[in-house]
């Protein structure tokens, strides 16, 4: 499969994208757990059918050692018993943020206090700036359908 548009090589992608990837790497050196980064980032990308973004944070989160099992069970962490209580108030956040249409009031005041609960205000900013993040860089893959799996751990940090 070829992409519809090479995002490296045009100069108006060139140059909002290296402002684009330096944003991704502030998160990654957010306050927020590195673990719970992986999991929201990968959440959100299955919800979006961004498989490029699936293929690289599944890779990412598997060199940072997080287990094959979590990474399974990720789009059905509801029923899953192998994540806390904070990943999974992020995964809900996560899940409502993406998902706006589809709750017209957007992210729930209970959904809000679960994740305020477990993440302190720097954290709950890094966590929202994350879900965002993640849905535009999703929305850029899929829109230009860039092809997933030759991915490499480190690839862009």
């Amino acid at each position: 499969m070829d992409a519809r548009l090479n995002l490296f090589t045009g100069p108006t992608a060139g140059r909002a994208l290296k402002f684009i990837m330096s944003a991704g790497r502030e998160l990654k050196g957010s306050p927020l757990p590195a673990a719970t980064q992986e999991l929201v980032a990968l959440r959100v990308s299955q919800i979006n059918g961004c498989a490029v973004c699936i293929d690289m944070h599944t890779k990412d989160a598997t060199a940072a050692g997080e287990t094959a099992v979590r990474l399974h069970l990720v789009a059905a962490w509801r029923e899953a018993t192998v994540f806390t209580e904070a990943e999974r108030a992020a995964l809900e956040l996560a899940e409502e943020g993406t998902r706006l249409a589809d709750a017209a009031g957007g992210v729930g005041d209970e959904v809000w206090a679960r994740a305020a609960k477990h993440y302190d205000e720097e954290q709950l900013t890094a966590l929202v700036m994350l879900v965002s993040f993640m849905n535009m860089a999703n929305r850029l893959n899929v829109i230009t359908q860039q092809p997933a799996g030759s991915y490499e751990p480190g690839q862009f940090h």
